[in-house]
């Protein structure tokens, strides 16, 4: 038994990926300091070159793994462009990672309305008031912006902008990994067309 409570054999045995990640994500929960739901977002530009920032997983389901963003951003433009991203989740307190990559869709309308009226009324301002990725005169531009879209929605709902909303990435590839003494870490593999249903799950070497 390990020191999170789940068996290298619990491990290695689950058929499918979405489940084994919910539990790992569970136990992320109660064991990381903050944002365990952090997690490194890699896209590419037109010419190829790749980008890696953090951000946060909203949601996840058997359809794929969701994030938000402005799609005027570096990295709302890139996604468009390609429509393909990958994840990279690390966990440090429990010596464990997950990565998986796919092709990108755009989640519905309804989808990111409900997840935006959930945000703090703070960061529903800041959706509007900041042009992200593109360079900023100053400190006091920003917060000019977003005490002038304060004054615009100071009374009732703030809606949500079009420019702002989320992407799905539908995993073809998902590959959990855990640290193992002397660096031999156990690796699991799942694997499917994009669109299939089921799972091939290989035993990777560390």
């Amino acid at each position: 038994m390990s020191e999170t409570g789940l068996t290298t054999g619990d491990f290695t045995e689950q058929s499918e990926p979405f489940s084994l990640f919910g539990t790992w994500m569970d136990e992320a929960k109660a064991s990381e300091i903050n944002d365990p739901n952090g997690v490194a977002l890699a896209t590419v530009d037109a010419d190829g070159l790749p980008n890696v920032r953090m951000v946060l997983l909203k949601d996840f389901d058997e359809r794929g793994f969701v994030f938000y963003t402005n799609f005027e951003s570096q990295k709302g433009q890139e996604l468009l462009g390609s429509m393909k991203a990958a994840l990279c989740f690390h966990w440090k307190s429990l010596r464990r990672q997950v990565r998986l990559r796919g092709p990108v869709e755009i989640v519905s309308n309804e989808e990111a309305d409900e997840y935006y009226k959930t945000r703090p009324r703070g960061s529903r301002i800041g959706a509007w008031a900041s042009k992200q990725s593109r360079p900023l005169e100053s400190r006091f531009a920003l917060e000019k912006a977003v005490a002038e879209f304060g004054l615009r929605y100071a009374v009732g709902e703030i809606p949500r902008p079009d420019h702002w909303s989320g992407f799905r990435i539908r995993p073809t590839s998902i590959e959990f990994w855990k640290d193992g003494a002397f660096r031999l870490h156990d690796r699991i593999e799942f694997r499917r067309r994009d669109g299939d249903v089921n799972w091939e799950k290989l035993r990777m070497y560390p």
